[in-house]
């Protein structure tokens, strides 16, 4: 498995998100927002002194509206740059601009933002975009587990990304029903099968070398699934080839293929996936619908009487569904959390518990003491 020197807590990955959506929402007139990446590790007084040479740059900007713009922006920005005695040990992206510009408005913003990983890039660049790819490259986890579900006549090939998971490949076997055609004997009919069941668990294994080989270490493991026989069959022989052989954290003896068994294979999983966001998602979730069952005035849902708990210092777990609470909400319930010193639960939609908890309204928690 890959080591993660350092991850986003979801509070963070929520900051950023927002940041980003803030800095691409923006637009200049010409080419006057200034974005500055600072790679970990350089001095950032080198950058402050290349800031100052543009700034003088600048005055030969024919549009006096835009050469002060491009001024000033870059002024902001190597003010804020000062406010770091040194660069942060990760880097620093740094951007500024006037977005009251269309309005013929000073409005003039600058932002700096130092993430939990390096950043290994150095930028400056005046646009009329603020340049974000960057950050938003840092949003996204690239790190999948491998997905295998397979008997002898089918198989499908599959990632789980996040919580998601994504269908790569599927194949279709030659081996013979378990009845012999006439005139065959038992013998050559069970050769017959034999050897194309070999061919298919060679297939497989070609099939995986493609879709996964090349991941890297961003292929944190494989789980295979299917009949036992069928399973101990495949990996008692020497088809997986060594590179990927090692990434095979677990097998699970299912009673599906296809689309069905990929879903049986992630809930079969959830003792090789604990430490995955997708199986502490179900988990909590679960346990949230069991009390709400047996022990209803130990849960709450719905805004109104979430909040009401958040307010008195009761929620332990507060739940709240991704893409049916609003950003705004999100941090505004954070808030509220850290407060209390409870703990925050962002749950997608990818599972059929985070589907219930969407149709409970996206708003819950688990709580401390009975508010009602």
């Amino acid at each position: 498995m890959s080591k993660s020197v350092a991850v986003f807590t979801p509070k963070e990955k929520r900051r950023l998100k927002i940041m980003v959506r803030e800095l691409k929402s923006q637009r200049a007139l010409h080419t006057e927002f200034v974005s500055v990446y600072v790679p970990a590790g350089y001095d950032i007084s080198k950058i402050i002194n290349h800031l100052s040479d543009e700034q003088g740059t600048a005055s030969n900007i024919k549009s006096a509206a835009t050469r002060k713009n491009v001024q000033n922006a870059l002024e902001k920005m190597i003010q804020a740059l000062k406010g770091f005695p040194v660069t942060p040990k990760n880097g620093l992206a740094v951007f500024a601009g006037n977005l009251g510009s269309k309005d013929g408005k000073q409005d003039f913003h600058s932002w700096a933002y130092s993430p939990p990983v390096p950043l290994n890039i150095r930028i400056y660049r005046c646009d009329k975009v603020f340049v974000t790819e960057h950050l938003e490259n840092l949003l996204m986890d690239k790190r999948v587990y491998g997905l295998v579900v397979m008997d002898r006549r089918d198989a499908n090939i599959a990632l789980l990304k996040g919580k998601t998971i994504l269908p790569l490949q599927k194949t279709h076997s030659e081996v013979p029903g378990k009845f012999r055609a006439g005139g065959q004997s038992a013998q050559r009919f069970a050769r017959l099968r034999e050897g194309a069941a070999k061919q298919h668990y060679k297939k497989v294994a070609e099939y995986m070398k493609d879709q996964f080989l090349h991941l890297g270490n961003d292929l944190l493991g494989i789980i295979i699934g299917g009949p036992g026989v069928t399973i101990q069959d495949f990996m008692n022989k020497d088809y997986v080839t060594g590179d990927l052989k090692k990434k095979i954290i677990g097998t699970k003896d299912l009673s599906y293929t296809g689309d069905f068994g990929l879903q049986e294979l992630l809930e079969k999983s959830e003792d090789l996936l604990a430490e995955e966001e997708v199986a502490r998602e179900k988990k909590i979730v679960q346990k949230f619908l069991l009390r709400l069952v047996k022990d209803e005035h130990r849960v709450a849902y719905g805004k109104a009487q979430v909040l009401k708990a958040l307010s008195m210092a009761a929620v332990d777990v507060l739940l709240l569904s991704e893409g049916v609470v609003s950003e705004e909400d999100i941090q505004q319930f954070e808030d509220e959390a850290e407060e209390s010193g409870c703990e925050v639960r962002i749950i997608s939609g990818e599972t059929r518990e985070g589907v219930q908890l969407k149709n409970l309204g996206g708003y819950a928690a688990l709580l401390r003491f009975s508010v009602s």
